[in-house]
């Protein structure tokens, strides 16, 4: 490949890799909503990413009113860090920390992004065939 069909497919390439992100934030998020409410977990809380500037090497969720002890046995450090990544494409910039509702992760976030895909002629097939990531016994 030349430089010249580099430079005039960049502006292709930067739409599907935003498109790429969004798809990612996407099918994460929608599996955590369906995880948050099959579990019906509720409230508050507070995800802050991770920031190593801050030797705060893992993400957090907090929980600003009930119970720490649920929202740990719900999620993993590697769910945390991915619910992180897919909020920020989901919010669409980087955060210090996000306040939210566990019971309106889909109507804020899902579904706003679902209408970004659609309305970009994706089609939603592949978060019906990926399995969900629950907790592993052994992460423990």
């Amino acid at each position: 490949m030349n430089l010249s069909k580099l430079l005039a497919t960049r502006q292709t390439l930067l739409r599907q890799t935003q498109l790429a992100n969004f798809a990612f934030a996407y099918a994460t998020l929608e599996r955590f909503a369906a995880r948050i409410a099959n579990a019906n977990l509720r409230g508050p809380v507070r995800l802050r990413p991770a920031d190593p500037d801050d030797e705060s090497y893992w993400a957090s969720l907090t929980a600003v009113a009930g119970s720490q002890a649920v929202i740990e046995e719900h999620f993993s450090d590697q769910d945390l860090l991915d619910f992180a990544d897919a909020m920020t494409f989901a919010i669409d910039k980087d955060f210090d920390e996000l306040e939210f509702e566990l019971e309106d992760l889909s109507e804020n976030y899902v579904a706003p992004l679902r209408k970004i895909l659609e309305d970009a002629g994706v089609s939603l097939d592949v978060t019906d065939r990926q399995p969900d990531f629950a907790p592993d016994a052994s992460e423990s």
